[in-house]
This record gives structure tokens, sequence and C-alpha cells, in this order.
């Protein structure tokens, strides 16, 4: 396996304000993702895991340490926040450029009723969103998925069958996630915060 992201030294400060000064989050983070490998990122609300991600994916965010990407890498990204989405399904694929038929066929492994088709998007449960934005991450042919919280919303029958998918489709991945049952399931690598 070879390394597709490695991160040195990584270190984030929650900016000040005024004359307060900034609150340090994390410190000294090295992290290496493999091709093929699924990282799981543990720790409690506020301690910086979505940070991670963002700055893993790009996001100009103010940082010390370094973060290196494998050249032409292409990520797939799903943020906890799904309420943006509205329109039909067959728009967002088109939009996405992913194939309408896998995203439908994946939705349909995820319990999606197929009612759910035909609606427009913004009168989806935030479960049903999330699945959307799952399922389309993992039509994506990405060279890492990066999840975060992609357990929020979705019900244990769903969970389990996206653990399934997970599996089946075999896609490199950094989540975070406060499922252990999931973790457990797919993570081959821990980074506790």
């Amino acid at each position: 396996m070879s390394d597709i992201i490695s991160v040195e030294h990584l270190a984030y400060t929650y900016p000040g304000v005024e004359d307060t000064p900034g609150v340090p989050v994390f410190a000294d983070l090295n992290l290496t993702i493999e091709e093929g490998s699924f990282v799981a990122v543990l720790g409690t609300n506020g301690c910086g895991k979505s940070t991670v991600m963002k700055l893993v994916c790009g996001q100009d965010i103010p940082h010390g340490g370094e973060i290196i990407i494998g050249r032409g890498l292409k990520i797939s990204y799903v943020s906890q926040d799904a309420s943006e989405l509205s329109g039909s399904l067959f728009d967002f694929a088109r939009q996405r450029e992913i194939d309408e038929s896998l995203l439908f066929a994946i939705l349909r492994k995820l319990d999606f009723a197929r009612v759910q088709f035909e609606k427009n998007m913004s009168g989806f449960s935030s479960g049903q969103k999330k699945k959307v934005l799952l399922a389309a991450s993992l039509c994506d042919s990405a060279h890492i998925h990066i999840w975060d919280e992609p357990m929020n919303y979705i019900d244990v029958i769903s969970r389990m069958q996206l653990e399934q998918l997970i599996i089946q489709y075999r896609p490199t991945m950094l989540f975070a996630e406060h499922d252990k049952a999931f973790c457990d399931g797919i993570a081959d690598k821990v980074i506790t915060f």
C-alpha cells in the first residue's frame, strides 16, 4: 500500500476574539493514510475532528504543521450537514456527474423507498438527506472518501447496510464517528483526540 495523505505536526487553535487569546485545540498531530485503509478519528465534540478533515480536504483554515497530499488526489467529502439538499435526485446525480443507476441502487440498499426518487429532496428527512450524500460519495470515483459523522440521523439497520456497502466497495476512508459499533466494524486504524 502506498501513502496518499501524510499529516505532520498538525496544530490548530480556535481564534481569539478581540483581546482574548486563541484556545489550542490540538497540536503535533501526525497521521498517515495509506491506500485501502479505513481511518477513524475519535474524540469528544469540539476536539478538532471536523477541522482535521476540512484541512485534509484543502479548506483554507489557519493551522500549523504540514499536510502532504498525493498529486492528483481526488477527495469525496461528506460533511455533517445535509440540510442544503433540494431539487430532484436526477438533477443531483447529473450535477455531481455520478451514475444515476448506481446512486439509486445504493439508495435502495439503504432502504430508500423508490417513491422517494421522484420527490424534491427539500422534503426529505435529515436521515434521507444523509443517505443521499453518502450514496453519492460511494458513487464518486475518488481516491479517498472523507466522511464527517456519517451516522448522524442514520437508523441502526441502515448503519449495518452502509457498513456492508463500505466493506463491499473497499474505498479508502478517513471518517469521524461516535458510533462505536460502526467504527469497530470498519476501522483498521484509529486516531483518538
